[in-house]
């Protein structure tokens, strides 16, 4: 015969004065504390990791120009482009690069950008490589 034998099979009591507590009502009276609301956020924006925006070269500026003086040559078909550019952070010092594959509809000189069929826009001065994907 086992320790508990004389109780295991009794009926479990149910108050009559208090309702049944939910089991998610239950969970929260044993959740963790936080102290210092926001700490943890704090910590995972700290840790998140952003690059500088390097500054190009003569080099890389001659290559872009020649890349859009193409795209512009054959802006009337809508070409295919893939472009890499600078996207900045918005919470803190630095960004990240971005690649995007997409048909250029139009090349607005005044603000300086290129807008995709899907109405993207990226701005000329944040490219940092683009290349024709349908020759």
């Amino acid at each position: 015969m086992g320790k508990y034998d004389d109780i295991i099979n009794l009926p479990h009591h149910q108050s009559a004065k208090r309702p049944h507590m939910s089991v998610h009502d239950r969970a929260a009276q044993f959740a963790p504390f936080a102290a210092l609301t926001g700490y943890g956020d704090a910590i995972d924006e700290t840790r998140r990791l952003t690059c500088d925006r390097p500054e190009p070269g003569e080099a890389e500026l001659a290559e872009l120009d020649a890349a859009l003086s193409e795209v512009l040559a054959r802006i009337g078909g809508r070409p295919q482009v893939e472009a890499t550019y600078f996207v900045p952070d918005e919470k803190k010092e630095g960004g990240a690069y971005v690649t995007r594959t997409g048909r250029v509809k139009r090349v607005d000189a005044v603000r300086r950008r290129l807008v995709f069929d899907d109405g993207t826009e990226i701005n000329v001065s944040d490219i940092s490589s683009l290349a024709l994907s349908d020759k």
